[in-house]
């Protein structure tokens, strides 16, 4: 592209871009075309901003970036984890920050990408906020309660947040909850929410006016594309991925990791909890329902840049939008 051969003004100080967007949008091939774009440029490094990317052996249901993709260009946060550990909000940008500093020194343009919107608000806002009620996430503890009982549930408090659990009684069953909750949704304890951020917990050097969202016009689109990768995924061996994961014998269905869109209904499947050819279906239904969520909370950011990623030349209306940005902003 011609708009592409003029030289970028120098940067001031610390940039990053954010490319997000609902599942299946094709985050991943405009993030590698930003990176071809730009290389004559600037070097692009991409750091994703995705939960289910961190975790090891996970690749098939977590739709991973392929080794060709990866030797594009340099990529960071990816198979971190091994899924029976957790990996927090409050890690990622401890993470994030870290390495949007250390791609800028190198003199590279730092490319966050995903659809995990935790981790996005987190980055803009800090964590200090309290998330608000999870319905899902209250009826499932209020299931494992049931099963257990609400002094075992404390006692679970007690393992990953003892300050909050000292202070409330073990039939406190409301703010046992609401403790749980708290962490299940940030991974990290309620009595550490109020702290002050310092350091490398201060949110990162990305603006809200420099995220980029690929978003539908036509939600039959997204429905359709969601379909087709499930459909793949499927004839991949993604039934063998997890039934591999389980074989370990050191996992079970309440751990992130295997709380994941596909990973969840899998599981379910394989205990016998569903037939195994409701799969498919139950599997679509999930990742419909995910992306409606990461749309709904997109619109609430007016300052972002929207591309239609179902309209015809999407890829190069994204590349144009953040080449002009980096051009705007550079030279302020």
């Amino acid at each position: 592209m011609s708009s592409h051969t003029a030289p970028l003004p120098a940067s001031q100080g610390p940039e990053a871009i954010a490319l997000v967007g609902p599942t299946a949008c094709g985050k991943t091939a405009g993030a590698l075309a930003i990176a071809a774009v730009l290389a004559p440029r600037v070097p692009v490094e991409i750091i994703s901003m995705d939960s289910a990317l961190v975790y090891r052996g996970m690749d098939i249901g977590t739709a991973k970036p392929l080794p060709a993709e990866r030797a594009q260009a340099p990529h960071h946060l990816i198979d971190i984890r091994d899924p029976r550990d957790a990996y927090s909000a409050a890690e990622f940008v401890h993470d994030a920050t870290r390495l949007v500093h250390e791609i800028r020194a190198r003199g590279a343009l730092p490319l966050l990408v995903g659809g995990t919107m935790l981790y996005l608000r987190a980055l803009l806002d800090g964590l200090d906020d309290m998330p608000p009620a999870d319905p899902a996430v209250r009826a499932r503890l209020d299931g494992e309660a049931k099963a257990i009982g609400w002094p075992a549930m404390h006692a679970r408090l007690a393992k990953v947040d003892p300050p909050t659990a000292a202070r409330l009684a073990p039939g406190d069953s409301q703010r046992v909850q609401r403790a749980l909750e708290v962490w299940t949704l940030t991974g990290r304890p309620l009595s550490s929410l109020h702290t002050p951020k310092t350091g490398a917990d201060r949110p990162c050097p990305i603006r809200a006016g420099a995220v980029f969202s690929l978003e539908p016009t036509d939600r039959a689109w997204l429905h359709a594309r969601i379909a087709q990768r499930f459909d793949a995924m499927l004839a991949e061996g993604f039934l063998d991925e997890v039934q591999a994961l389980r074989a370990r014998g050191d996992l079970h269905p309440d751990l992130p990791s295997m709380r994941c869109v596909g990973y969840r209904q899998a599981w379910e499947s394989l205990d016998g909890l569903h037939p195994l050819d409701s799969l498919r279906e139950r599997g679509i239904a999930a990742t419909r329902q995910l992306a409606k969520r990461q749309i709904t909370w997109l619109r609430s950011m007016p300052e972002r840049h929207v591309i239609a990623c179902d309209a015809p030349g999407a890829t190069q209306a994204l590349v144009e939008a953040v080449w002009q940005h980096l051009r705007v902003n550079r030279a302020e």
